[in-house]
């Protein structure tokens, strides 16, 4: 990966650069010496990665991440001292874009250089290229259309409303990402499959997406589109208070889902989702987020007005409506 680093601090930009150079098919790209620099070179040389120190004079590392995401989107990591003491700052990165954090490194701190290299591989896999498009017939399982949602609190009974009755074409593939611990998704899958019209099943390991069925995360790891459209867990990022994460899923989906895509955020608590569904609308993807009204908590769905990630901000009755319109079903 071609990784850039922003950092005011000569010292840390030094130890991001050691540990870069230890780490198989890395290379530097570039160093910016504070937010208004990274934001000039990603617009004229966007890297693969970048790494976001949080405190730096003139534009900051959030301002910095909001800028480059609407004008030169990249993964972004944010890589600041001592994060843990300034976990309001962090999550403000994190709802400006950036997909995760992780403490700067010292140049003797072999343990969180491999901190490092770790979220450095984690976000390689998200941010891999799609597949050709020589290959999709058969790797996209004959799937044309993906429909995607995310919810949390509230969000088994906004699911099944969202959904109803309607009964996806053979083309179109339904991946739930619900907050919902492993030992309860057996049953939440169960349940669903009564409230609605389409199969419901739990996504395995390297799963293809199914035509016409509803496929739901099933563990505490995160659920992500691969390069090569399978469903895959993966442990990385640890840190994320959700799991699994809607951010990770949307954020795969936005990377490598080549065709048309429906994104749905629900009711929840935080703001897990919301930098996800930016990303899928600078996709070109179609997203939609629950209102204030008909959310049993206004948290996800507000975080993701407040990015500008939806284009659309509904009601659940609306959503289902749009969404039988848009792709309805076998007459």
């Amino acid at each position: 990966m071609r990784i850039a680093i922003a950092n005011d601090s000569r010292a840390s930009a030094e130890a991001l650069r050691r540990v870069i150079a230890t780490g198989t098919g890395h290379e530097v790209a570039w160093i910016a010496r504070d937010g208004n620099e990274a934001l000039r070179l990603c617009l004229e040389d966007r890297p693969d990665l970048l790494l976001m120190d949080l405190f730096m004079p003139g534009l900051d590392g959030i301002e910095a991440t909001r800028e480059i995401m609407r004008r030169a989107p990249c993964a972004i990591l944010v890589v600041t001292a001592d994060p843990k003491d300034h976990v309001g700052q962090v999550f403000r990165a994190l709802g400006a874009g950036a997909l995760d954090v992780t403490a700067t490194p010292v140049l003797l701190g072999r343990a969180s250089g491999a901190e490092l290299l770790d979220k450095i591989r984690t976000i390689g896999k998200l941010a891999g290229k799609p597949a050709r498009q020589a290959l999709l017939p058969e790797t996209a399982n004959g799937v044309r259309r993906l429909v995607a949602i995310g919810a949390s609190t509230g969000g088994p009974l906004a699911i099944s409303t969202l959904l109803g009755q309607w009964q996806a074409p053979a083309d179109v593939a339904v991946v739930v990402v619900q907050h919902i611990d492993a030992a309860f998704a057996g049953q939440f899958v169960h349940w669903l499959g009564k409230q609605v019209a389409m199969k419901v099943r739990a996504a395995e390991e390297g799963d293809l997406l199914a035509g016409g069925q509803v496929l739901v995360a099933r563990t505490n790891d995160h659920l992500l589109l691969s390069p090569d459209l399978r469903l895959r867990y993966h442990a990385e990022p640890r840190d994320l208070v959700y799991r699994p994460s809607v951010d990770v899923f949307f954020d795969s989906v936005a990377q490598h889902w080549p065709h048309e895509a429906m994104a749905f955020l629900l009711t929840g608590i935080g703001r897990d989702g919301a930098a996800g569904l930016l990303a899928l609308r600078r996709a070109g993807k179609q997203t939609i987020a629950q209102d204030q009204a008909s959310s049993a908590v206004y948290g996800m769905p507000r975080a993701a007005a407040e990015l500008g990630a939806a284009a659309q901000i509904l009601p659940l009755g609306h959503m289902n409506s749009l969404l039988q319109a848009t792709m309805p079903g076998p007459a």
